[in-house]
């Protein structure tokens, strides 16, 4: 992982994931089932954070098989290894460290990772560093997002300008807010057949449910301070205090139809 990874790994930022998770999973489920995760599989999980997308994969690949989720970070790992124990998952374990170095007993069946090459320096480089880790004919997977994809009809002002603070914000720390869209040059990059590719969104109307939203404005809490730094946006401008409900008023009041950012996944085989 990028050492200069904006978001952080504070409880408060573990708990974001944990309701992120809520929206995205049954998204990152379909990808991995269209990809061919499998019952029996062994999957390497990258850039684990809180084990999410490590517990997906237990799901997929059952008892018979295995999933090693790794990070850098021993804040998220050990709320990782908690929520495992808590969920009774003896097949899902978690290693800290950088997956290119850590040294495993065989190759994995799946490479798997979500929302991590975007805060790579080198995505390329990271996914040719990881091909070694899975067996001949194994699966490399990630699941990036588009930021291009946001947008709200008829507008929603204060929906659009949260969602361009936060795509500033992360842009200007150094992260690729259009990595979904760039999946397919970086596994061409990395020395991969050309990858199949799926797409997906959160798309509601706040009548219907307020996802998009949600997850704009709980990003928002946490990028809050980056926002000011770096002159994306002030305090007095956000009003966290009342961001979401303004968002879901305006967008209730214009009858707005609220389109979250593009989810791409990218996956071939070794």
């Amino acid at each position: 992982m990028n050492e200069s990874y904006i978001l952080g790994h504070s409880e408060r930022e573990l708990e974001r994931l944990n309701q992120q998770a809520r929206f995205i999973d049954p998204i990152t489920r379909r990808f991995l089932l269209s990809a061919g995760l499998l019952h029996g599989m062994r999957v390497l999980d990258v850039g684990s954070g809180a084990g999410d997308v490590a517990f997906l994969a237990a799901e997929l690949v059952g008892a018979a098989g295995e999933v090693v989720g790794t990070d850098r970070s021993p804040d998220a790992l050990a709320t990782a290894r908690r929520r495992a124990e808590t969920r009774s998952l003896p097949n899902v374990e978690f290693r800290e460290g950088d997956p290119a170095e850590i040294a495993f007993d065989r190759p994995f069946d799946a490479v798997i990772g979500r929302y991590v090459l975007m805060f790579q320096p080198d995505p390329a480089a990271m996914i040719r560093s990881l091909v070694a880790r899975a067996r001949r004919g194994g699966l490399i997977f990630f699941h990036e997002p588009d930021f291009d994809g946001v947008r709200s009809f008829p507008p929603a002002p204060t929906y659009d300008r949260c969602c361009r603070w936060n795509s500033e914000t992360l842009r200007l720390s150094g992260a690729d807010v259009r990595m979904g869209a760039r999946l397919f040059s970086t596994f061409i990059g990395a020395g991969l057949p050309p990858p199949s590719l799926q797409l997906e969104t959160l798309i509601a109307g706040p009548a219907d449910k307020t996802d998009p939203l949600d997850l704009f404005a709980d990003l928002a809490e946490t990028l809050a301070g980056a926002m000011d730094r770096f002159g994306v946006a002030t305090p007095e401008e956000v009003g966290l205090e009342t961001l979401r409900e303004r968002m879901i008023a305006e967008a209730a009041a214009a009858g707005s139809v609220i389109q979250g950012r593009f989810e791409i996944a990218a996956w071939s085989r070794v």
